[in-house]
């Protein structure tokens, strides 16, 4: 197949592995976008195109030019607002991301973070460092189990999902709020459906892992934060938007509540912001999903289904945009320094 591959900002070393590298070339006929050249190269390229590996502005006028497209892969993995999607879905072309690649390293780091906030672990380590260490019950005034501790998990796509299977073996009882999903699936899921606030007001962690939407922007205000028990945990995986930093900053310095995070609404942190000396706050520089065996998951998923494509079968491992949510979805681009 002729492939334009213009995975800005990824690389091919980033997202494929050597041998799935070699055989994505050596398979297809590439044509590589140089970012000096995009513009014409677009025109000249897309009418040939049967399959499109670009995460760039694809509006009407550029996708009618592409009259033999069979599919695009946005492989920065998150469905950006600057594709027609009606215009896709009018003529059959599934726009696919292989997004589900990140869920299960962020799910770790998630229990990572859920595990030091109940325990204090990072402040622990400070506290030694600097030779304020607090020995037994002394060190352990806050601390609890995450074992047997009611949890709430917001928004269950694969992240959510990630976080359920994460947290096996911990016997908790796993309340779930996501608005786009029955009731059924959930409990069908071993999960316990509930309202937002039910969720935020019963759980002593709660897993945010919901993506951000037209309808959830600052989803997790004072108002909502309130709604949580004093000292409950909050970790925050998916997306900034969803929640106002400034209340989160506010109800963690007070201890109303413990904070961890692994996104910010500006990154990199500047490093002036208030929020590097916010006390129970856990702060991770959005790595969580940044590890190479995740990365080079995307060029193993994009090759499944170039694979399927090829013999005129539906894509099955990548995600596909659905009309009815994919123009809700308010995801940022990745920013890579």
């Amino acid at each position: 197949m002729k492939i334009l591959f213009d995975p800005r900002p990824r690389t091919a070393n980033e997202i494929f592995s050597e041998e799935d590298q070699r055989k994505f070339f050596s398979e297809h006929e590439i044509f590589e976008i140089d970012p000096s050249q995009a513009d014409s190269q677009y025109a000249e390229w897309l009418p040939q195109m049967d399959v499109v590996i670009s995460q760039q502005a694809l509006d009407s006028s550029r996708l009618a030019a592409a009259t033999k497209l069979k599919a695009i892969f946005n492989v920065e993995t998150n469905f950006l607002p600057n594709v027609d999607y009606a215009y896709c879905a009018s003529r059959s072309i599934p726009v696919l991301t292989p997004s589900s690649v990140f869920a299960l390293a962020v799910a770790e780091i998630g229990l990572a973070m859920a595990l030091s906030l109940a325990r204090n672990v990072h402040q622990a380590h400070a506290d030694f460092q600097n030779g304020l260490e607090k020995y037994g019950l002394q060190g352990n005034q806050d601390a609890e189990l995450l074992t047997g501790a009611t949890v709430g998990i917001l928004g269950y796509g694969d992240l959510g999902r990630a976080v359920k299977e994460v947290l096996q073996g911990f016997q908790n009882q796993i309340l779930a709020h996501d608005p786009w999903l029955p009731d059924g699936l959930l409990e069908r899921n071993g999960l316990q459906p509930v309202g937002l606030e039910q969720l935020l007001r019963e759980s002593r962690f709660v897993f945010v892992t919901a993506t951000i939407t037209t309808e959830n922007s600052k989803l997790l205000n004072a108002e909502r934060l309130e709604w949580m028990q004093p000292g409950a945990m909050l970790i925050l995986l998916s997306r900034a938007a969803i929640a106002d930093f400034k209340d989160l900053q506010t109800f963690a310095n007070s201890g109303r509540i413990r904070v961890a995070t692994d996104v910010f609404p500006e990154e990199p942190v500047p490093l002036e912001d208030p929020i590097r000396q916010t006390k129970n706050m856990l702060l991770s520089a959005h790595r969580a999903g940044a590890l190479t065996s995740a990365l080079q998951q995307i060029g193993k998923l994009v090759l499944e289904d170039l694979e399927l494509i090829s013999r005129n079968l539906p894509p099955v491992s990548c995600k596909r945009a659905q009309l009815e949510t994919v123009t809700q979805i308010r995801s940022k681009p990745i920013e890579k320094t």
